[in-house]
């Protein structure tokens, strides 16, 4: 569902958000309601919030880099079917209607002030779940295990959807031994086939940082793993 004014653009999806939609942005609403239960730190703060239904991680879009100490959290508005709120809320609905595990969206909320805007998104918080740099520091994974990661990827990639930030941070294990995917800001749908080779090589790379800076428990004879899988036949 939508709310429309003339600046603002919030969608929602009313089974999973109860709570009123123009106040679920607002950090200080929920630390009133007791209901703010941790955060997490990257190029902002992500507040995870204890909704009505389940724990929902709330992300304000902030800039990185050089533009990012300049600019902060403005975007130039070129259309609403740009705005990277509204994109990454829809390709959560997509990816999920696709059947491969990613969070499911609450809301997302964009406010256009003239040629800029800002945007946050509210998502759900997957429970239970570490990310693979994480689990790489204090234990090994088999050889299912990552074959049940190329398996995702490809299933990613036959989606026709690239994730313009696969790395070892973005796939989560949980405690059943399910894996997902987060974090689909600038990502999307692309034609052709050549992007697919790159996102992999994306990918080892992160292996291969993470492994030289942080000694995690992996060897490159494990990305041969994960290729077969990713081969694997449908």
């Amino acid at each position: 569902m939508q709310i429309i004014s003339k600046n603002t653009r919030i969608l929602y999806n009313p089974l999973l958000l109860r709570e009123d939609p123009t106040f679920c942005f607002d950090i200080d609403l929920w630390w009133e309601k007791d209901a703010v239960v941790g955060s997490a730190e990257g190029r902002g703060t992500t507040w995870f919030v204890q909704t009505s239904t389940l724990t929902a991680a709330l992300r304000h879009y902030r800039r990185g880099g050089l533009l990012g100490k300049l600019i902060f959290d403005s975007y130039f508005f070129t259309g609403w079917e740009k705005v990277r709120s509204i994109q990454e809320f829809n390709l959560l609905n997509y990816l999920r209607s696709k059947g491969i595990p990613v969070p499911r969206p609450l809301a997302s909320r964009t406010i256009r002030e003239g040629m800029i805007y800002r945007a946050d998104l509210l998502v759900e918080k997957i429970e239970n779940a570490r990310n693979l740099v994480d689990v790489l520091l204090t234990t090994s994974l088999g050889a299912e295990k990552y074959r049940l990661i190329g398996i995702l990827v490809r299933r990613l990639h036959d989606a026709n959807v690239c994730h313009s930030d696969l790395n070892i941070h973005n796939i989560l294990l949980d405690v059943t031994g399910k894996f997902w995917l987060i974090d689909f800001d600038k990502c999307g749908c692309r034609d052709g086939e050549n992007w697919k080779i790159s996102n992999l090589i994306r990918l080892l790379r992160s292996f291969r940082k993470e492994l030289s800076k942080r000694q995690i428990k992996w060897q490159e004879s494990d990305w041969q793993t994960l290729i077969q899988g990713y081969y694997l036949p449908n």
